[in-house]
């Protein structure tokens, strides 16, 4: 007499030691990281599944912990190749901001060459004479500012001068 549940049972036990077979090949091919709770994950069965099967857990730690075959990456290579494809990325993103800038340069220095090829822009004595002008008003509003503060003070001067003044004429 057979018992279908436990039929059942060995069968479904059959059915998920099958799948975490297959995925641990398939973490080994992947040259992926082997751990319990990820295998169990990939294989969609509890870890509890795995810890009952004594042979199944050996097998995983066995993978786990041996060495790289062939085409297969350590975890620790992994890590080093993960931070040189960070460090690479963001030495790509530091040159392509640098390629931008020049560009942004080289655009304004061929379109300042072009405006002023054309015709179109002031000539270059033109320029200077601007500059001249800006420099002389800054020139002459420091100058100004010099001159109101001298006439503050010579008032100021004045006025205690008249002060004196008074002072010494009602004392005689």
């Amino acid at each position: 007499m057979t018992n279908p549940m436990a039929d059942g049972r060995r069968a479904d036990s059959a059915r998920r030691r099958e799948r975490v077979l297959t995925a641990l090949d398939a973490l080994l091919r992947n040259n992926q990281d082997i751990t319990v709770s990820g295998l169990a994950r990939a294989a969609r069965v509890d870890r509890t599944f795995l810890y009952r099967h004594r042979d199944l857990l050996e097998r995983v730690h066995a993978a786990a912990t041996a060495p790289p075959q062939e085409g297969r990456i350590s975890a620790v290579s992994r890590v080093a190749m993960q931070t040189d494809l960070a460090n690479a990325l963001e030495r790509n993103s530091r040159l392509s901001s640098g390629v931008r800038q020049l560009e942004k340069r080289l655009s304004a220095m061929l379109g300042e060459a072009a405006w002023t090829e054309s015709g179109l822009g002031a000539a270059t004595d033109i320029d200077q004479l601007q500059r001249r002008i800006t420099m002389l008003d800054q020139e002459l509003v420091a100058t100004r500012g010099q001159l109101d503060e001298r006439t503050e003070e010579l008032e100021a001067a004045r006025a205690a001068h008249r002060e004196l003044t008074r002072a010494l004429n009602q004392r005689a």
